[in-house]
């Protein structure tokens, strides 16, 4: 597997995908920890640090974004997040979690990518969305 810089255009602080397990046409699987020293634990929240709900979507569409680079299904493309569906929260995600990421692949052309995913601790589902993202490049200046 690629490092995840060669997939994905995002560098910290808005990199939120560690490693992936595996990538196929149909299912992707990534991980992140979230460590505690991430940029938005000191303001969400400093008593009681949660990883932000849309944190946790931006993290499952780039491992899915990421699975899609691995796979080379769309070459170089990149893949901006143009709508989210049935985003869900069920268990917060606090400083040290390691998370998993399963993220599925419902549709893919050259012009947009859906998939769906959800994020793990452990065997306890933290969060599930849809999210449609459209296939393009960067404009070069």
């Amino acid at each position: 597997m690629k490092e995840i810089t060669e997939l994905l255009p995002h560098r910290k602080p808005f990199l939120f995908v560690d490693t992936l397990e595996s990538v196929d046409d149909e299912q992707i699987i990534g991980y992140k920890t979230f460590g505690e020293d991430e940029f938005f634990f000191p303001g969400h929240f400093p008593q009681y640090p949660v990883v932000p709900g849309v944190i946790l979507v931006e993290t499952m569409a780039q491992c899915g974004g990421a699975g899609i680079s691995q796979n080379g299904t769309l070459g170089d493309a990149l893949f901006f997040l143009a709508s989210v569906e049935k985003a869900k929260f069920r268990k917060q995600v606090r400083p040290g979690d390691r998370v998993k990421l399963v993220i599925t692949n419902d549709r893919i052309t050259k012009r947009s990518l859906k998939q769906s995913g959800k994020a793990y601790i452990g065997d306890e589902v933290a969060a599930e969305a849809t999210w449609l993202c459209l296939v393009g490049e960067a404009p070069t200046e």
